[in-house]
């Protein structure tokens, strides 16, 4: 019987059976190639290297823990799905990692950026993205976001609230600016991905139901608002998705309101934002559709819909959220514990403690994420043994990875590394514990570069100002109202 844990299941009762899709290797340590970068191999002698630089070294110039990002592996992708969907327009998520380089990488490659807040924005203005090509995300921008995307001129805001509406409207008014808007609806449909980032269910903070008249209406107050220019409709189902099954679905319905309001105004928009969030191979039982099959289904999808609804194809947009970033990067680690623990029925579960955890990869404690693993700085002739990656950090649930097989031998110094941990992983990482925060290096032909520096201590200490006075003129000034 599993008992209900206060934090959630994934810190209540534990097996050493692991799940059932996970099965022993018949050489711990050979690389599943369909889980790493391009151009991540492994050397005669065992050692993982990433463009022709091993883990070895990285550890040795940058220290651990790092991400490792493989530059031509992260290009090619963004590439792909700019061919795949030629004549639409492909927006990368910011939010699922995001520097000045990254920025710059995608924008070379012919991508439009999505933001979700004034930060983001700045990143990407500070590496030159035409702001045409930017799209400004979030739920509850603030007036100051606000004037900051007009200020730079982005090429559309998604609006997600009639009070956002209501606000940009007035803003834009004194500020005598016309941005392009698209009115981000919720479809009802929910994708098969886990709940807490399922986002078109009609029950949750993203959005403006389609049922009940709420989200016409909104199309209606942007379209006859001479402040805003109303650029189409914006959907999006979830993430982790790997077929079009829900697409099918949202994309029929979030039509039929287009051609809704084009029936009543006579204004057919010209452009629909599909959404995205496609799914990438974390572990083996992982298998996501490539760009190329996502477009032929999505087309289809569009073109048939349009064709019996008897509107015009619009300018269609998407964006593939994780499925850029994620796989092209992963997580170094060192290991500093190595210990057996005993549990009921003579078993053991081997706990491997490595030099990260939860501030630099969340994803596992706050909803369960399954990641895989590899000894990456050695040959190893050990039999596997069931193991979980843990981190350093003092809550139960700091696991990197919950369950993978690695070699017995494991030992403290060993380097552990993390596939598909682009996205999500530095862009969700805190300083829990005032542990500072890893670097983000890309390798490409040999060569490292550094993205984002190591934070160290003295960078926390530089924040905490022990206690001045508000208002005395005596301290520092300090931000704030």
């Amino acid at each position: 019987m599993t008992h209900t844990h206060v934090a959630g299941a994934i810190h209540g009762d534990v097996t050493t059976r692991g799940p059932v899709w996970l099965q022993p290797p018949s050489d711990v340590n050979q690389l599943v190639d369909h889980l790493w970068s391009s151009e991540v191999t492994k050397t005669a002698d065992g050692e993982l290297s990433v463009a022709g630089v091993t883990v070895s070294d990285l550890a040795a110039r940058v220290g651990t823990p790092a991400l490792v990002v493989d530059e031509a592996d992260l290009r090619s992708r963004a590439r792909s799905f700019v061919d795949a969907f030629t004549g639409w327009d492909v927006f990368y998520a910011g939010k699922s990692f995001l520097s000045v380089a990254i920025a710059t990488w995608v924008a070379d490659e012919g991508l439009f950026l999505d933001v979700c807040s004034g930060g983001e924005l700045a990143v990407a203005l500070r590496a030159g993205v035409d702001p045409l090509k930017i799209g400004m995300h979030g739920n509850n921008k603030s007036d100051e976001e606000l004037h900051q995307a007009l200020d730079a001129g982005v090429g559309r805001l998604i609006v997600d609230s009639a009070d956002e509406i209501e606000r940009l409207s007035v803003i834009s008014a004194e500020r005598d600016a016309r941005p392009g808007v698209l009115v981000r609806v919720t479809a009802g449909v929910e994708a098969h991905t886990h709940e807490y980032i399922a986002t078109a269910r009609e029950d949750q903070k993203f959005g403006i139901p389609i049922t009940g008249g709420a989200a016409l209406d909104a199309l209606l107050r942007c379209h006859t608002d001479e402040h805003l220019n109303l650029l189409g409709i914006h959907s999006h189902i979830g993430s982790q998705i790997f077929d079009a099954e829900g697409f099918d679905v949202a994309g029929r319905r979030t039509l039929r309101l287009h051609a809704q309001f084009a029936e009543q105004t006579g204004y057919e928009m010209p452009e629909f934002d599909m959404g995205g969030g496609f799914g990438i191979a974390y572990t083996t039982q992982d298998s996501p559709a490539t760009p190329y099959e996502l477009a032929e289904q999505m087309r289809h999808i569009v073109e048939s819909e349009c064709k019996s609804l008897g509107v015009a194809v619009p300018r269609v947009s998407i964006e593939p959220g994780r499925a850029i970033s994620g796989p092209a990067a992963f997580m170094l680690y060192r290991v500093g514990t190595v210990k057996t623990v005993p549990l009921d029925g003579g078993q053991a579960r081997v706990y491997i403690a490595v030099d990260g955890g939860m501030s630099d990869n969340i994803r596992t404690a706050l909803y369960g994420a399954e990641y895989s693993a590899t000894l990456a700085n050695r040959r190893s002739s050990a039999p596997p043994v069931l193991s979980r990656v843990v981190g350093k950090h003092c809550e139960s649930g700091d696991i990197v990875v919950r369950d993978e097989f690695l070699p017995a031998d494991v030992r403290r110094g060993d380097l552990i590394a993390v596939p598909a941990s682009g996205a999500y992983s530095r862009s969700m990482a805190s300083n829990y514990n005032h542990v500072p925060r890893p670097p983000v290096v890309s390798v490409a032909d040999g060569k490292i570069s550094m993205l984002l520096r190591r934070e160290t201590v003295e960078d926390l200490l530089s924040h905490d100002v022990g206690q001045v006075p508000w208002g005395t003129g005596d301290g520092p000034e300090l931000p704030g109202r």
